[in-house]
């Protein structure tokens, strides 16, 4: 159980925010690995992406199983609806000294699971030799990266979500004060006499000067972090999940069903049910980790059976599903 103690002031100065760079970390923990049914259309693409992309350091940090993802990579939201930019800005400055100390955390965690110390990633101790600063740097430029390809094409569906999420939790507030709206926020966060309690494995006990409170549409249950480096300070950040999920279908779309591969191939299927929003034949095979002429002549073949349509931007040519296409794409 984690307690969160908050007086009057430190309640007056809570807030939400909406985070880009915390979606992407809670792929990246043990919980992405075998994704919540609800939240599966963008977590398991998210760790399809992550597999196949040339990210050495975010996929050995992923995927060893360790459990623990350093926190720098998630920094404490800068306002309360900071860019993704922004916060890759604030993960590429972060102080050398914290890199390598989280990532010696990683190391020293090791023998409590069995392993020794030295089995750290390769990949990871390549890095830390080159230095903290070395490692924030090549951290940020691979999360760019990695949102490029899993994140940024849904992201306007997912941050709507949140906003309408942040929105309700205000009319919450306004209406029936701030004990309802953190006990609505979920079943395993309670809030009682000054006390904001969060079940988990940890029993921490920490006095907070604010709460910044994060909803998710990726994490599948409540968690609490801590950023050493501010004095706001160490203001703990509470994230939750979304408990409406209806919105999942809307973040990535649906794999197409058995009897559309069968019909159209596999590739042409996928690239069909992809097609939610305009794209170009660029943007959909570095998504679909294809080759710029296969996308090319399977986006042929769909346009002459009169299943998307095209239309010149600029010097792109963008693709989008015609009404035809949008059945096909929806139907079992």
């Amino acid at each position: 159980m984690i307690e969160l103690t908050v007086n009057a002031a430190g309640l007056a100065r809570s807030r939400f925010a909406v985070s880009p760079l915390y979606e992407v970390v809670a792929t990246l923990l043990p919980w992405g690995l075998q994704p919540a049914p609800d939240a599966d259309p963008w977590v398991a693409r998210a760790r399809r992406v992550l597999r196949r992309a040339q990210l050495p350091l975010l996929s050995e940090l992923a995927l060893d199983g360790v459990g623990y993802v350093p926190d720098f990579l998630s920094p404490h939201p800068c306002g309360p609806s900071p860019t993704v930019e922004e916060e890759l800005e604030q993960v590429r400055c972060t102080p050398p000294e914290r890199v390598l100390s989280e990532l010696e955390a990683l190391r020293v965690g090791r023998p409590r699971s069995g392993l020794a110390g030295s089995e750290l990633p390769e990949g990871v101790r390549r890095a830390m030799a080159r230095g903290g600063a070395h490692v924030a740097r090549q951290a940020a430029d691979e999360m760019r990266r990695y949102w490029e390809l899993a994140f940024a094409p849904h992201w306007e569906a997912a941050k709507a979500a949140l906003d309408a999420e942040v929105d309700r939790c205000a009319g919450v507030l306004a209406r029936h004060g701030a004990a309802r709206l953190f006990n609505s926020l979920h079943p395993q966060i309670e809030w009682a006499e000054g006390t904001l309690r969060v079940e988990g494995h940890l029993r921490i006990a920490l006095p907070a000067p604010l709460v910044v409170v994060v909803p998710s549409l990726v994490a599948p249950r409540p968690g609490v972090g801590v950023d050493p480096t501010r004095e706001e300070s160490r203001s703990p950040i509470l994230i939750y999940p979304v408990r409406d999920k209806t919105i999942a279908g809307t973040i990535a779309p649906a794999a197409p069903s058995a009897e559309m591969a069968q019909l159209l191939g596999p590739t042409r299927a996928g690239l069909l049910a992809a097609l939610t929003q305009s794209a170009s034949t660029a943007q959909l095979a570095t998504r679909h980790f294809l080759s710029p002429a296969t996308v090319s002549y399977h986006l042929g073949v769909l346009h002459r059976a009169g299943l998307v349509a095209r239309a010149r931007s600029g010097r792109s040519v963008l693709y989008r599903r015609t009404p035809e296409g949008s059945r096909l794409a929806r139907s079992r």
